[in-house]
């Protein structure tokens, strides 16, 4: 079967099942009732996020010798996050960002490399988002789930560390599948030399999560749901964990399925939890709408 077929199939099949648990007409009238005020900080809050997450590629692509200028990344970065959120498709934002370069004269396997990298050290700033927010905060979540999160928060802190001495193991050249481990690792080695490149990169990926979450509590505040941000900083990394997941289209479904799971754990309403994800998710396609401009201008912001 066709792998976006079946991500729609998925993502419709999320949402049915999730607009079952809810009054819809409650949900209707919470999304109405929202500040437009709250959204465009939010929006505001996601750019300046979007902005970082730009300046951190550009720091891994000049480490991999890739020559170009902080606009060019960040166009190119505003086409990716276009791409992966208003135009589900067979081509996702990272696949266009690889393409995009390849055009430039790079190869495509380098661009593949430093996005890959980007990928992985903005999930493991998450992580320690994640870690954090629990260590200090632990006690709003039922114990299960405090220990599980933590659990996957260490282990992949554990694996990104693993992925910057895998090289040292030449063994891993001689077959052609792990080889492709071995090089990567040394991209992650070329990328990560010293202490300051790896603190200074975990530093903006912890940022720029800790601004997205802040977008969500922000949206959360539009439709008058009264939660601290501490428990934001504790309940929705999980959910951006489970949405990094590719089985859905830009996260649909499965966002709204975690949010409501998580939330009403401490006692949110389905209806309310339901609303902020989907503004969330508006507002996530609303803060792509750069990338529309500079694809459809077919310029490079040079």
């Amino acid at each position: 079967m066709n792998t976006t077929l079946l991500k729609w199939i998925i993502t419709i099949g999320l949402l049915a099942i999730t607009s079952q648990m809810v009054h819809l007409e409650t949900v209707m009238q919470t999304l109405l009732s929202a500040s437009a005020g709250a959204i465009v900080t939010a929006i505001a809050i996601q750019t300046l996020s979007t902005f970082l997450a730009a300046y951190r590629w550009s720091l891994i692509m000049d480490s991999l010798q890739f020559h170009e200028s902080y606009r060019v990344y960040l166009a190119s970065y505003y086409k990716g996050a276009f791409f992966n959120q208003a135009l589900p498709g067979s081509i996702g934002g990272d696949a266009v960002r690889v393409l995009e370069f390849g055009s430039m004269g790079y190869r495509k396997k380098e661009a593949f490399y430093g996005i890959f990298i980007d990928r992985i050290v903005g999930l493991v700033g998450l992580l320690l988002l994640n870690l954090g927010a629990n260590l200090y905060s632990g006690a709003l979540l039922p114990s299960w789930l405090f220990g599980l999160i933590n659990m996957i928060a260490l282990g992949g802190i554990a694996g990104f560390a693993l992925l910057i001495v895998l090289h040292k193991f030449s063994f891993l050249s001689a077959y052609r599948i792990t080889n492709l481990l071995s090089e990567l690792s040394s991209r992650f080695r070329q990328v990560y030399r010293g202490k300051k490149a790896i603190l200074t990169q975990l530093t903006l990926s912890v940022i720029i999560h800790f601004l997205s979450i802040v977008a969500l509590y922000e949206i959360a505040r539009s439709v008058g749901m009264d939660l601290s941000i501490e428990l934001f900083f504790v309940a929705v990394p999980p959910v951006f964990l489970l949405t990094i997941v590719p089985i859905s289209l830009a996260g649909w479904g499965v966002r709204e399925s975690a949010m409501i799971g998580i939330f009403m754990l401490i006692g949110a309403s389905k209806e309310t939890i339901l609303s902020v994800s989907i503004l969330y998710g508006i507002m996530l396609i609303i803060a792509s709408l750069p990338g529309l401009f500079i694809w459809l201008s077919g310029k490079k912001l040079v």
